[in-house]
């Protein structure tokens, strides 16, 4: 009889324990914190803002410098050609105008080119190689020689045709020559400038010795 109850009372102990422990283990796993380990997947770019519980991950973007230089192109430097005064003179009959727009043509393309004693070009010219030069691309052929020389050889010409273009002018005791523009001035090559134009008033004006022309029919 006393073996019966105390079985009885052990099984009633034994199962009351069994329920605690099982209650307590529900509670235990209802409070556990659960840990999540978010990670990044593979070959994925960051397009937008990671968040995580406590750290925001952006995308880190470089900024580029601001250029702030100056551009400078490097090239090949031209000189611009010179403003020139274009003569409306010709000597009187149709021939001799297209002649003038050769010759006129012939000087436009020197305008700028540098002096050099004893040259007739094409890079460079000295006074009485540009006449030569000029008068043979407009047609017109004889012999180059030298300023001293043109006088000597070429006519002289009437006070009405001193100013006409296509005249030679002489300056300087037969030094130095050019072609005439006009009454206003004339075309030479100069030691300090080049092929250009000056005008006759002051220094030029001052040191002409005469003027000759050219026969067109010079060959």
């Amino acid at each position: 009889m006393k073996l019966k109850k105390f079985k009885s009372l052990f099984t009633s102990c034994l199962f009351i324990i069994i329920a605690i422990l099982i209650t307590n283990f529900s509670v235990y796993t209802q409070g556990r914190v659960r840990i999540v380990n978010e990670e990044k997947p593979e070959n994925v770019e960051l397009s937008e803002p990671i968040q995580t519980k406590h750290i925001l991950v952006s995308p880190t973007v470089e900024k580029r410098p601001e250029f702030n230089q100056n551009i400078v192109v490097i090239g090949e430097s031209k000189q611009p050609k010179q403003q020139i005064t274009r003569p409306n003179n010709s000597f009187g009959n149709l021939s001799n105008k297209n002649f003038n727009q050769r010759l006129q043509q012939a000087i436009d393309a020197k305008i700028g080119i540098p002096y050099r004693y004893g040259s007739t070009g094409p890079n460079s010219y000295d006074c009485s190689g540009l006449v030569w030069s000029v008068f043979q691309s407009a047609g017109t052929i004889f012999e180059r020689t030298s300023a001293g020389n043109y006088w000597q050889k070429f006519e002289s010409v009437s006070e009405d045709e001193k100013f006409k273009f296509g005249t030679l002018v002489f300056f300087n005791k037969l030094g130095h020559m050019g072609i005439v523009a006009d009454e206003n001035g004339f075309y030479h090559a100069s030691s300090s400038k080049g092929v250009t134009y000056s005008p006759f008033a002051g220094y030029w004006g001052k040191r002409i010795v005469g003027f000759r022309r050219i026969p067109l029919n010079v060959n």
